[in-house]
């Protein structure tokens, strides 16, 4: 606890540099919530004629706002970040970002984003930016995250609405199409990060993090993996059987989503230390793909 808390002491701070300050936004995560919420934009009634420069701010605002969660959520997990290897390297563990400045970043940010996007397209779609970030600060990092095993499947809320809200900055309300593609991500991101916390379990123990492979196992853990993409899977189809796309984008759901599940089954299928971590981290690098070559189709198709 010492060393942790020398760290982050103000006196051994140094001068905090541009990059520390990016990497304090989670660009990796940034950008599947810049690609899923500019999908909503994009198959929105209207957005074709929606001057590309509001399309970029409302971009911009999305980026800023998942971002600023993003470096609240360093700062509030330092303590953790510090003893975890996935996460140790982070500004704030690594003392490049005084935690207070590190706050007072994300705060700033996230009402700015908010701001920025009621102004520039409208109020909808910045009342759920903003009652995302507040989800996904609030609820899942103060709250879900150290206290349940379901932190994931309640808190994984908060990454599923950039569709819902690239929609309402073009069309100002929300329909059952983005209510879909909230499904599709909320439904996905269990089995992603249990694929993660397999292969990272360690790291999660250490922590003291309730996630369902220190809780449950591993064996259960598989098991609810396979059970959330079979669910999935129908979410997935239902763009094309509601008749928002054609019968090639339902070829494709079916096929990644079939991928996904065979994923899930290998994983559960194997049977010790080496093959868990192997199949997990494939299903886990798969699984970004999949959210991707989904959302791309939902476009392109």
């Amino acid at each position: 606890m010492t060393s942790t808390l020398s760290q982050t002491s103000d006196l051994d701070i140094p001068e905090s540099t541009v990059s520390d300050y990016y990497a304090l936004l989670k660009p990796k995560v940034m950008s599947l919530v810049i690609f899923t919420g500019f999908a909503g934009m994009w198959v929105a009634p209207g957005f074709d004629q929606t001057h590309p420069l509001l399309a970029a701010v409302a971009m911009l605002s999305l980026a800023i706002g998942a971002g600023a969660a993003g470096a609240i959520n360093m700062w509030f997990d330092r303590d953790i970040d510090a003893i975890m290897n996935r996460t140790k390297s982070r500004p704030i563990p690594m003392g490049k970002i005084n935690p207070d400045e590190a706050l007072t970043f994300g705060i700033v940010l996230s009402i700015f984003s908010v701001m920025l996007m009621g102004v520039a397209m409208n109020w909808v779609a910045a009342g759920i930016l903003a009652f995302a970030n507040l989800f996904y600060v609030l609820v899942y990092t103060m709250w879900l995250k150290r206290s349940t095993p379901q932190n994931i499947v309640i808190g994984g809320a908060a990454g599923a609405f950039p569709p819902m809200i690239g929609w309402a900055a073009i069309t100002g309300d929300i329909t059952l199409y983005p209510l879909i593609m909230f499904a599709i991500i909320f439904m996905w991101t269990p089995p992603h990060f249990w694929a993660l916390s397999l292969f990272a379990n360690e790291d999660y123990k250490r922590a003291k993090i309730p996630m369902m492979t220190v809780t449950a196992g591993a064996h259960k853990t598989k098991i609810q993996m396979i059970a959330y993409t079979l669910i999935l899977l129908p979410i997935t189809l239902a763009p094309w059987a509601l008749g928002f796309e054609n019968t090639l984008y339902g070829i494709v759901a079916c096929i990644l989503s079939g991928l996904f599940l065979i994923s899930a089954i290998r994983v559960y299928k194997s049977n010790d230390e080496e093959t868990d971590f192997r199949e997990a981290k494939i299903m886990f690098g798969y699984s970004v793909f999949y959210l991707f070559a989904l959302f791309l189709a939902i476009m392109l198709i």
